[in-house]
């Protein structure tokens, strides 16, 4: 979900990652869903990309 929000928006994960504060390499486990994120970070995601709330709701339906 998150790598394709990002790919909508036409960011890189380094520019992604530089706009949330965090390591490109964070923001690749986060993607893979290899790394537990703080909700913080997750917010800020989901504020930065844009993503709809029926989004994310199907996407923890799947978790």
């Amino acid at each position: 979900m998150i790598k394709e929000n990002r790919k909508k928006k036409n960011l890189t994960q380094e520019e992604l990652a530089e706009i949330l504060n965090i390591s490109p390499r964070q923001l690749q486990r986060i993607e893979k869903d290899e790394d537990k994120t703080k909700i913080e970070t997750l917010k800020k995601i989901i504020k930065v990309l844009q993503i709809p709330d029926k989004e994310i709701i199907e996407y923890m339906k799947k978790y």
